[in-house]
């Protein structure tokens, strides 16, 4: 058969010659039996060996997630039960549930990679693309990665639960809200400060198992300091047997005796260990009981009738 040149295959109109197209067509109409049985025979080989892989795989991921999901369960509610603040029983569950979903991410992202395997695909370039995928959002997201990773050991170190009164940040409230990216704060005024855990540096922890009332009580200086420890003492005693507080003083409230003296007044300190959160109905009630007793047994406070005078200069007027 004549060889016909590749300028032979198209007239000046740039169409290809009907007899070229025939002979182009006829090898692929000649080599679809084969092909068709190429297909067939790796479709077969597919479902023979790979398919039962493929389900191995998928029912093994299956498998580890659920138990996982049932360790975690069985570990967050054997710990609930040994702890008896209900608070902390909510960072448990709070810190179960991370760990469970870090857990499945990474079972799953395994069984993804074995799974796109067995369907042939190569997995170095995706790897090599989701690496640096992953390094350039690292580069855009680091403070969202230090509040995550900072939030975590917050709640794996159970600094502070919700419902404690904490400073941190240079802010001071009670937690309300706690997550891995941030701790919802809400001050004595109502304000609600929202704190990214990244800019956690230092917690001060004021509700943590108990808390102290430190009451300074001032006198006039010629009260005798034996009746004045007498009457305190006997306050807190009364107040430490109510059974309206009983519960919330951890111990016996104590009278440390004669803090300061001058400017005409003696100033003595009692102290009082109190239950997380109660120390403020403590020592509002305490104050209360001590100006009734000082009242009830004519007891002159301190500090009465101070006047404090300011040089203003000679045209200032007095007021």
């Amino acid at each position: 058969m004549r060889k016909l040149s590749r300028g032979a295959c198209y007239n000046r109109g740039l169409v290809m010659n009907p007899v070229c197209l025939n002979l182009l067509v006829m090898p692929e109409a000649a080599n679809l039996p084969g092909l068709l049985r190429d297909w067939r025979e790796d479709t077969m080989t597919f479902l023979r060996h790979d398919v039962p892989k493929l389900a191995l795989v998928l029912l093994g991921a299956f498998l580890l997630v659920r138990l996982l999901r049932v360790i975690v369960r069985k570990v967050a509610g054997l710990e609930e039960k040994r702890l008896l603040p209900g608070m902390r029983a909510q960072q448990v569950r709070t810190l179960a549930s991370v760990i469970n979903g870090v857990g499945v991410f990474v079972i799953l992202f395994v069984a993804a990679l074995e799974a796109l395997s067995l369907l042939g695909l190569n997995l170095g370039p995706l790897l090599a693309s989701a690496g640096i995928a992953g390094l350039a959002i690292g580069f855009g997201a680091q403070t969202l990665v230090k509040d995550v990773i900072n939030g975590f050991f917050i709640l794996f170190e159970d600094q502070y639960n919700i419902g404690d009164t904490v400073r941190a940040a240079g802010v001071k409230g009670v937690v309300e809200a706690l997550s891995l990216r941030r701790t919802v704060l809400r001050d004595d005024d109502g304000t609600v400060h929202i704190v990214p855990n990244s800019e956690i540096k230092i917690v001060s922890n004021q509700t943590r198992d108990w808390a102290q009332v430190t009451l300074r009580v001032t006198v006039a200086y010629s009260e005798p300091s034996d009746r004045i420890v007498t009457l305190l003492q006997q306050v807190g005693s009364d107040l430490r047997n109510d059974p309206a507080f009983t519960q919330d003083i951890l111990s016996e409230v104590q009278v440390l005796g004669l803090e300061r003296v001058g400017q005409g007044e003696a100033e003595y300190m009692m102290v009082v260990k109190t239950r997380p959160n109660q120390q403020y109905g403590v020592s509002r009630e305490l104050r209360r009981r001590i100006k009734d007793s000082f009242q009830k047994n004519k007891v002159q406070a301190g500090g009465l009738g101070r006047v404090y005078v300011m040089d203003q200069g000679p045209g200032a007027q007095a007021s």
